[in-house]
């Protein structure tokens, strides 16, 4: 008997704990202590039955249970061993290494984030501020709107102020847009992986989606006019930079295809660009290709932070945004005038544009973190747009995506699985990873390391031990 196994006996002899479950505690403990360390080899199954008086079966559920912890590893015809040195993460605040939710980057520089609370206070400060506790007009003071066509004219140049609605956060706008432009049971075509909202909104709503299937550069042209041949969709939905989740951007020649044959059809685009400002150069806008059919929408929750909500819709006309409005002003009733203050003092003192560089430059060393340790992984810098803040994962290894988001989260690290996305019924084995949110650089790192050793080292937690 070795000295572990002698150490596991006299334990196991002063607990009434199930065997199983607590040769999965000892084995969690000795890991703790340092009795056992990374890539130790533990005893066969036969032998450590034999070694603790208990049957080959209780000792197989127990290094099963240990799988299903993430303590080790099992392999046939090489045994059993102590898993990588990677650890779970600590919670912080209960949530962990929050990868699931798509959030920008929190870059920790004292004077950006002097000015930052400068400006608010200012607002405040300025203000009249009974005015800004009333109702307003929706879509914002001439001024918010004008904020608003500053804002867009790195990407849409050609904007009206009649055109221009100032709106409470891009989800809003896109169930607005969906409600103006489709009936319960009519038809938009969508990308074959999109934001998931999307599809909650179409459920809301009744309408049905009918997915693109994607190629490098986009969604398939082929595959778009087919559609408005055969089933007359209502719109085409596109989320066409740094998309949510693949990251890809579709290329300028398919943007013009796609627009050339939504202007043959008279099919309206609805382009939610919510990333588009983080890129330095992208392909022209939708907007700017089939102006009279786009509505433009793009805000701050992807750029700036999720609770600034503030979007800004660009509609194809002013009538079209009359009807918007109405909308609009339906659900929401209005955006908030103290956001929307703040968004437009930001957007004109250059406040945003400063806070825009510095989340670019955060995703850009987030993501060579990502390169670093998931290169052997299908990541790496050529393929990724590295001014984004989120990854898309394809699984090679032998997890499953539902397995292999549901360890990473029992490690306190979150991912999705790709059929969160999934508009064909067919999801890819891949998942989406975020880099941002209040998740430091460090612990960015620290996740990434988990994952990349999750995928070097796989586990079969519902595998049957033989």
């Amino acid at each position: 008997m070795t000295k572990l196994s002698q150490h596991w006996q006299r334990k196991l002899d002063t607990s009434s704990k199930p065997a199983y479950l607590f040769l999965a505690d000892l084995i969690a403990d000795d890991i703790r202590t340092g009795r056992l360390t990374a890539r130790d080899q533990l005893p066969t199954l036969r032998d450590l039955a034999v070694d603790l008086r208990l049957n080959y079966t209780t000792v197989a559920r127990g290094y099963a249970e240990a799988r299903k912890r993430g303590l080790i590893d099992s392999r046939s015809g090489t045994g059993s061993f102590i898993r990588g040195s990677s650890p779970a993460l600590p919670l912080r605040g209960g949530s962990g290494a929050e990868m699931t939710m798509n959030l920008p980057p929190e870059p920790q520089d004292a004077g950006l984030l002097g000015r930052m609370h400068e400006s608010a206070a200012r607002v405040m400060a300025d203000s009249d501020l009974w005015d800004l506790l009333r109702y307003q007009d929706f879509g914002g003071s001439v001024r918010d709107r004008e904020a608003g066509m500053q804002w867009l004219r790195p990407r849409v140049p050609d904007c009206r102020l009649d055109q221009m609605l100032v709106c409470p956060g891009i989800h809003s706008v896109l169930a607005a847009v969906f409600s103006q432009l489709a009936r319960p049971g009519e038809l938009i075509c969508v990308e074959a992986l999109t934001y998931p909202g999307v599809k909650a909104i179409s459920t809301q709503l009744g309408i049905q989606l009918h997915a693109l299937q994607l190629d490098e550069e986009g969604p398939m042209g082929d595959a778009f006019e087919h559609a408005c041949k055969t089933l007359k969709p209502k719109a085409l939905y596109v989320n066409p930079t740094l998309n949510n989740p693949t990251t890809a951007t579709i290329s300028r020649a398919r943007r013009e295809a796609l627009a050339d044959i939504a202007l043959r059809y008279a099919i309206p685009i609805i382009e939610d660009d919510a990333y588009a400002m983080i890129p330095r150069q992208v392909p022209p806008t939708f907007a700017s290709l089939a102006p009279d059919l786009t509505y433009y929408i793009t805000g701050f929750s992807k750029t700036l932070g999720a609770g600034l909500r503030n979007a800004y819709v660009r509609s194809p006309n002013a009538r079209q945004s009359q009807r918007l409005a109405g909308a609009l002003r339906a659900t929401t009733v209005m955006a908030s005038p103290i956001t929307n203050a703040l968004a437009t003092l930001w957007v004109e003192d250059g406040t945003a544009d400063e806070m825009l560089v510095a989340v670019r430059n955060e995703s850009n060393a987030r993501q060579a973190l990502a390169v670093k340790h998931l290169a052997d992984h299908g990541i790496n810098g050529s393929d990724q747009q590295t001014e984004g803040f989120h990854l898309w994962l394809p699984l090679t290894s032998a997890w499953s995506t539902v397995e292999f988001a549901s360890y990473l989260r029992s490690q306190n690290v979150g991912v999705v699985a790709s059929a969160a996305f999934s508009t064909d019924g067919a999801p890819p084995d891949a998942v989406r990873i975020c880099l941002g949110g209040p998740m430091s650089r460090e612990e960015c790192d620290q996740a990434l390391r988990l994952v990349a050793d999750t995928l070097t080292h796989p586990l079969h937690p519902h595998a049957t031990v033989t």
